[in-house]
């Protein structure tokens, strides 16, 4: 679920929250689809604001893998959602120059973008619902047995979870998921979170691992993955594996609307603070949000965006996956921290049900408490222009028809 927070801004932030805390690796359905355009305009490299300032050999490592992903198709396989993006062959020749960086080389790296890749601005006709958030990796007190510190399950993806990705059956609904579980030939909604919590699993499900704290559980369902810090001291990294279908609601609008917190204070920390303050309230409050997301323990980097490879903190960038195609470098001129702005070069790997729209970014921070911190504050406008490779003409096909080729 993405830095300066002008004046100007500080209004827009505070609405904006509402609806910010929806997961990005969690990928969670959406209660409406955006319907605006991507539109591309060409630019310079000299167009990028800070381009010549940037440390953009730390973006290398998260293109590699982005490269590595996505070259496994043929070569005529349009990049989804659509051939504007270009091919898998017309990437190869850039992925192909990335391989050749020595790691850390800085200057090496921005002359390879500039002589790989072209600039296309990227804008909308809403530019009042650009927006960048940012999402983190949570790391929790966690064991494989439960007992009087760890009491709280985390459940693996149920054997009678049934997930449909719409799109397989019509073009108009691409992007749309839903789950449930088969009742005789009928596909029944998914027991809610506040059946999950009240014992519908018992039995049926063996958790994979028992969380110390009920609000820690919460936000780790809200981020989509997380580390575990067993009572040994070691860690190990949880992600995605399943939702139980319901629409995610953000308990945020819900403490404004009865205000228990201004809406000018409205953030991720607001809200475990005040959840934390009420224990008698907080699971009927966290129960508004009916979503439920199931977890498998991962090995090796992570944790793991939409694209199937490793996040790389403050290089990775959730997108809306039917206006943009994974693996795409993006510039970004975000109005977010105390130092001008976050003016880097990221790369499109994750997606997120909250994350609708053309101008629309989720910024990884990283793992653990202080990417949290600086995650759960952001909503801010900003930005964006779009790095494709020479020879790849994003307007030489219609969005629309890009669009419903994808």
């Amino acid at each position: 679920m993405s830095p300066r927070n002008k004046p100007r801004l500080r209004a827009l932030a505070a609405s904006l929250l509402l609806g910010v805390l929806a997961a990005c690796s969690a990928d969670q359905p959406p209660e409406t689809a955006d319907g605006g355009t991507l539109l591309l305009a060409r630019a310079g490299f000299s167009d990028l604001p800070g381009w010549t300032e940037d440390d953009v050999a730390a973006a290398v490592p998260a293109m590699r893998r982005s490269c590595s992903r996505m070259l496994r198709g043929e070569d005529a396989k349009p990049l989804t959602p659509g051939p504007r993006f270009g091919t898998i062959g017309d990437w190869r020749a850039a992925c192909a120059a990335m391989e050749r960086l020595t790691p850390g080389d800085t200057a090496a790296a921005r002359a390879v973008f500039e002589e790989q890749f072209t600039v296309w601005r990227a804008s909308d006709a809403v530019p009042k619902d650009d927006l960048f958030t940012g999402y983190y990796e949570p790391e929790l007190r966690g064991a494989r047995r439960p007992d009087a510190t760890y009491g709280v399950p985390l459940y693996p993806r149920p054997g009678d979870l049934v997930l449909v990705d719409l799109g397989d059956f019509r073009e108009s609904m691409k992007g749309e998921r839903i789950a449930g579980r088969l009742e005789g030939f009928r596909l029944k909604p998914y027991d809610s979170r506040a059946e999950i919590d009240t014992g519908a699993l018992d039995g049926k499900v063996q958790p994979i691992f028992w969380l110390a704290d009920p609000i820690d559980a919460f936000f780790l369902h809200i981020q989509g993955s997380g580390l575990i810090r067993l009572p040994d001291g070691t860690r190990t990294r949880v992600g995605y594996d399943g939702h139980n279908g319901h629409i995610y609601f953000p308990i945020g609008r819900h403490l404004i609307g009865e205000g228990h917190v201004p809406k000018e204070e409205m953030s991720m920390q607001a809200i475990r603070t005040w959840l934390e303050a009420h224990p008698g309230q907080m699971q009927a409050v966290m129960n508004l949000n009916p979503s439920y997301i199931f977890f498998r323990e991962l090995t090796g980097d992570g944790p793991i965006g939409a694209q199937g490879v490793a996040l790389t903190a403050q290089r990775s960038l959730a997108v809306d996956r039917t206006k943009h195609a994974l693996g795409v470098p993006i510039w970004v001129d975000i109005d977010y921290g105390d130092d001008g702005g976050l003016r880097r070069l990221m790369v499109a790997q994750d997606t997120g049900g909250a994350i609708r729209g053309p101008i629309r970014g989720d910024f990884f921070w990283g793992s653990g408490a202080a990417a949290g911190d600086k995650a759960g504050a952001m909503a801010a406008s900003g930005r964006m222009w779009l790095l494709l490779p020479v020879g790849v003409n994003p307007n030489a096909v219609p969005p629309a028809v890009s669009a419903a080729a994808g």
